[in-house]
Protein backbone atom coordinates (compact mmCIF):
# COMPACT_ATOMS: atom_id res chain seq x y z
CA UNK A 1 0.00 0.00 0.00
CA UNK A 2 1.14 3.90 -0.25
CA UNK A 3 0.96 5.18 2.63
CA UNK A 4 1.40 8.87 3.55
CA UNK A 5 1.44 11.20 7.14
CA UNK A 6 -1.16 14.03 7.01
CA UNK A 7 -2.45 16.62 9.48
CA UNK A 8 -6.05 14.23 9.38
CA UNK A 9 -3.73 11.26 10.00
CA UNK A 10 -2.03 8.01 8.36
CA UNK A 11 -3.42 7.63 4.81
CA UNK A 12 -2.92 4.38 3.32
CA UNK A 13 -4.31 3.03 -0.05
CA UNK A 14 -4.31 -0.07 -1.77
CA UNK A 15 -6.58 -2.80 -3.14
CA UNK A 16 -9.72 -3.61 -1.63
CA UNK A 17 -8.01 -7.02 -0.22
CA UNK A 18 -4.92 -4.70 1.23
CA UNK A 19 -7.55 -2.81 2.91
CA UNK A 20 -9.69 -5.91 4.34
CA UNK A 21 -6.28 -7.38 5.58
CA UNK A 22 -5.33 -4.30 7.44
CA UNK A 23 -8.35 -4.43 8.88
CA UNK A 24 -7.49 -7.64 10.33
CA UNK A 25 -4.35 -6.72 11.57
CA UNK A 26 -6.25 -3.52 13.83
CA UNK A 27 -8.26 -6.02 15.18
CA UNK A 28 -5.36 -8.35 15.77
CA UNK A 29 -2.68 -5.60 17.43
CA UNK A 30 -5.49 -3.95 19.01
CA UNK A 31 -6.53 -7.03 20.92
CA UNK A 32 -3.41 -8.29 21.90
CA UNK A 33 -2.02 -4.41 22.93
CA UNK A 34 -5.41 -3.72 25.08
CA UNK A 35 -5.96 -7.45 26.35
CA UNK A 36 -9.55 -8.48 27.83
CA UNK A 37 -11.89 -6.90 27.36
CA UNK A 38 -11.54 -5.13 23.71
CA UNK A 39 -14.07 -3.21 22.37
CA UNK A 40 -14.68 -2.24 18.94
CA UNK A 41 -17.53 -0.16 17.18
CA UNK A 42 -17.87 -1.21 13.11
CA UNK A 43 -19.56 0.90 10.97
CA UNK A 44 -22.46 0.52 8.35
CA UNK A 45 -22.60 0.74 4.58
CA UNK A 46 -21.96 -1.37 2.01
CA UNK A 47 -17.87 -1.51 2.36
CA UNK A 48 -17.81 -3.51 5.90
CA UNK A 49 -20.63 -5.60 4.65
CA UNK A 50 -18.30 -6.91 2.17
CA UNK A 51 -15.78 -7.09 4.25
CA UNK A 52 -17.93 -9.21 6.63
CA UNK A 53 -18.01 -11.56 3.49
CA UNK A 54 -14.49 -11.31 2.96
CA UNK A 55 -13.99 -11.98 6.45
CA UNK A 56 -15.82 -15.22 6.78
CA UNK A 57 -14.87 -16.67 3.80
CA UNK A 58 -11.23 -16.28 4.30
CA UNK A 59 -11.46 -17.34 8.25
CA UNK A 60 -9.45 -14.11 8.64
CA UNK A 61 -10.47 -13.80 12.28
CA UNK A 62 -9.06 -15.33 14.91
CA UNK A 63 -10.16 -17.03 17.87
CA UNK A 64 -7.98 -14.59 20.03
CA UNK A 65 -9.32 -12.09 18.99
CA UNK A 66 -13.40 -13.61 19.35
CA UNK A 67 -12.51 -14.23 22.84
CA UNK A 68 -11.56 -10.53 24.33
CA UNK A 69 -13.94 -8.47 22.04
CA UNK A 70 -16.91 -6.80 22.54
CA UNK A 71 -18.62 -5.92 19.31
CA UNK A 72 -20.59 -2.62 18.82
CA UNK A 73 -20.84 -0.05 16.08
CA UNK A 74 -20.22 3.40 16.13
CA UNK A 75 -23.20 4.68 14.85
CA UNK A 76 -26.99 3.59 14.54
CA UNK A 77 -30.63 3.89 12.92
CA UNK A 78 -33.55 3.82 15.49
CA UNK A 79 -34.76 1.24 13.98
CA UNK A 80 -35.26 -2.59 14.80
CA UNK A 81 -32.40 -4.88 14.35
CA UNK A 82 -33.68 -7.24 12.31
CA UNK A 83 -33.94 -4.30 9.88
CA UNK A 84 -31.92 -4.20 6.79
CA UNK A 85 -30.83 -0.56 7.65
CA UNK A 86 -29.74 -1.26 11.28
CA UNK A 87 -25.37 -1.13 11.28
CA UNK A 88 -25.54 -3.95 14.15
CA UNK A 89 -28.42 -6.07 12.99
CA UNK A 90 -26.37 -6.36 9.78
CA UNK A 91 -22.97 -7.46 11.19
CA UNK A 92 -24.83 -9.12 13.59
CA UNK A 93 -26.26 -11.46 11.23
CA UNK A 94 -23.46 -11.33 8.20
CA UNK A 95 -20.14 -11.40 10.69
CA UNK A 96 -20.69 -12.00 14.56
CA UNK A 97 -23.90 -14.79 14.37
CA UNK A 98 -21.24 -16.90 12.35
CA UNK A 99 -18.24 -16.67 13.97
CA UNK A 100 -20.20 -17.60 16.81
CA UNK A 101 -19.74 -14.59 19.24
CA UNK A 102 -21.34 -15.44 22.32
CA UNK A 103 -24.21 -12.79 23.35
CA UNK A 104 -22.15 -11.10 26.18
CA UNK A 105 -19.31 -9.92 23.85
CA UNK A 106 -22.49 -7.89 21.73
CA UNK A 107 -23.30 -4.72 22.27
CA UNK A 108 -26.39 -3.19 20.67
CA UNK A 109 -28.12 0.16 20.90
CA UNK A 110 -30.85 -0.19 22.60
CA UNK A 111 -33.27 1.26 19.85
CA UNK A 112 -36.20 0.40 20.95
CA UNK A 113 -36.63 3.29 23.46
CA UNK A 114 -36.81 6.78 22.98
CA UNK A 115 -33.63 8.35 21.53
CA UNK A 116 -32.82 10.04 24.28
CA UNK A 117 -33.21 6.94 26.61
CA UNK A 118 -31.30 4.80 24.80
CA UNK A 119 -28.41 6.73 24.43
CA UNK A 120 -28.29 7.46 27.94
CA UNK A 121 -28.33 3.83 28.89
CA UNK A 122 -26.10 2.89 26.52
CA UNK A 123 -23.39 5.51 27.86
CA UNK A 124 -24.09 4.13 31.24
CA UNK A 125 -24.22 0.74 30.14
CA UNK A 126 -20.53 1.20 28.38
CA UNK A 127 -18.96 3.28 30.80
CA UNK A 128 -19.77 0.50 33.87
CA UNK A 129 -18.45 -2.05 31.88
CA UNK A 130 -15.70 -0.37 30.11
CA UNK A 131 -14.54 2.47 32.34
CA UNK A 132 -15.97 6.14 32.56
CA UNK A 133 -13.83 7.92 30.52
CA UNK A 134 -13.44 5.15 27.99
CA UNK A 135 -14.68 4.69 24.48
CA UNK A 136 -13.64 2.22 21.83
CA UNK A 137 -10.73 0.43 22.18
CA UNK A 138 -10.79 0.42 18.33
CA UNK A 139 -13.69 2.83 16.01
CA UNK A 140 -13.98 2.01 12.22
CA UNK A 141 -15.83 5.05 10.38
CA UNK A 142 -16.63 5.62 6.94
CA UNK A 143 -17.21 8.74 4.98
CA UNK A 144 -20.46 9.72 3.11
CA UNK A 145 -20.14 11.67 -0.08
CA UNK A 146 -21.59 14.93 1.63
CA UNK A 147 -18.30 14.66 4.01
CA UNK A 148 -19.79 13.11 7.15
CA UNK A 149 -18.80 10.21 9.54
CA UNK A 150 -20.29 8.01 11.83
CA UNK A 151 -23.74 10.00 12.05
CA UNK A 152 -22.04 13.31 12.31
CA UNK A 153 -23.68 15.52 9.00
CA UNK A 154 -22.89 18.58 7.94
CA UNK A 155 -24.48 21.44 10.21
CA UNK A 156 -24.83 18.70 12.94
CA UNK A 157 -25.77 20.19 16.55
CA UNK A 158 -22.88 17.04 17.37
CA UNK A 159 -20.28 19.42 16.42
CA UNK A 160 -21.46 22.26 17.86
CA UNK A 161 -21.94 20.41 21.86
CA UNK A 162 -19.23 19.45 24.07
CA UNK A 163 -21.14 17.83 26.55
CA UNK A 164 -18.68 14.93 27.53
CA UNK A 165 -20.94 12.29 26.41
CA UNK A 166 -19.68 10.08 23.61
CA UNK A 167 -22.62 8.68 22.79
CA UNK A 168 -25.51 10.79 21.86
CA UNK A 169 -28.88 11.02 19.34
CA UNK A 170 -28.97 13.18 16.65
CA UNK A 171 -32.35 13.73 14.85
CA UNK A 172 -30.58 13.87 11.17
CA UNK A 173 -33.30 16.43 8.95
CA UNK A 174 -34.76 13.86 6.44
CA UNK A 175 -33.46 10.93 7.74
CA UNK A 176 -34.48 10.67 11.10
CA UNK A 177 -33.57 9.83 14.76
CA UNK A 178 -29.82 8.17 14.90
CA UNK A 179 -27.76 6.93 17.38
CA UNK A 180 -23.82 8.29 17.16
CA UNK A 181 -20.41 8.91 18.40
CA UNK A 182 -19.72 12.42 18.93
CA UNK A 183 -16.54 14.16 19.43
CA UNK A 184 -15.87 13.46 22.57
CA UNK A 185 -16.27 9.61 22.09
CA UNK A 186 -14.20 9.90 19.67
CA UNK A 187 -11.18 11.42 21.68
CA UNK A 188 -11.42 8.85 23.98
CA UNK A 189 -11.02 6.18 21.57
CA UNK A 190 -7.93 4.18 21.91
CA UNK A 191 -7.83 4.30 17.74
CA UNK A 192 -9.84 5.04 14.93
CA UNK A 193 -9.96 3.57 11.03
CA UNK A 194 -11.68 5.52 8.57
CA UNK A 195 -12.56 2.70 5.44
CA UNK A 196 -13.56 5.00 2.07
CA UNK A 197 -14.31 3.04 -1.22
CA UNK A 198 -15.09 4.07 -4.32
CA UNK A 199 -15.22 6.46 -7.38
CA UNK A 200 -18.29 8.54 -6.00
CA UNK A 201 -16.27 9.50 -2.45
CA UNK A 202 -13.14 10.53 -5.19
CA UNK A 203 -13.29 14.11 -5.27
CA UNK A 204 -14.50 14.80 -1.51
CA UNK A 205 -11.98 12.85 -0.16
CA UNK A 206 -9.60 14.74 -2.03
CA UNK A 207 -10.94 18.03 -0.64
CA UNK A 208 -11.35 16.94 3.02
CA UNK A 209 -7.84 15.70 3.25
CA UNK A 210 -6.16 18.18 0.53
CA UNK A 211 -8.45 21.10 0.51
CA UNK A 212 -8.00 24.53 1.70
CA UNK A 213 -10.99 24.09 3.81
CA UNK A 214 -9.96 23.13 6.95
CA UNK A 215 -13.51 22.95 8.65
CA UNK A 216 -15.75 22.24 5.92
CA UNK A 217 -16.94 18.96 5.92
CA UNK A 218 -17.64 17.05 9.75
CA UNK A 219 -14.88 14.14 9.13
CA UNK A 220 -12.58 16.91 9.39
CA UNK A 221 -12.86 16.81 12.99
CA UNK A 222 -10.30 14.41 13.00
CA UNK A 223 -7.22 16.22 13.00
CA UNK A 224 -8.41 16.98 16.45
CA UNK A 225 -6.96 12.95 17.24
CA UNK A 226 -4.47 12.47 14.09
CA UNK A 227 -2.21 10.96 16.01
CA UNK A 228 -4.54 7.61 16.42
CA UNK A 229 -6.24 7.82 13.09
CA UNK A 230 -5.34 5.48 9.77
CA UNK A 231 -7.30 5.75 6.34
CA UNK A 232 -7.45 2.96 4.62
CA UNK A 233 -8.75 3.91 1.21
CA UNK A 234 -8.96 2.17 -2.19
CA UNK A 235 -7.71 3.00 -5.47
CA UNK A 236 -10.99 4.15 -6.82
CA UNK A 237 -11.37 6.69 -4.19
CA UNK A 238 -8.04 7.47 -3.79
CA UNK A 239 -6.59 8.21 -7.50
CA UNK A 240 -6.77 11.72 -6.88
CA UNK A 241 -4.50 12.29 -3.95
CA UNK A 242 -0.93 13.28 -3.74
CA UNK A 243 1.44 10.48 -1.27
Amino acid sequence: MKTNNTEYGTVNIGTIEELFSRMVDCLETGAATHGDPFTVGLTGGSTPMAFYKWAIENKAISQAVLDQTVWSVSDERRVPLDHPDSNYGNADRELLTPLGVHPQHKLPWPVILDPHSAATIFERKFHEKFGANKSFDLCFLGMGTDGHTASIFPNSPLLAIESGDHFAPVDVPEKGWRFSITPDGLRACGKIVVVVTGASKLHRLKKVLEGPEKHLYPIQILSRYADKVEWLVDEAAGDLLVL
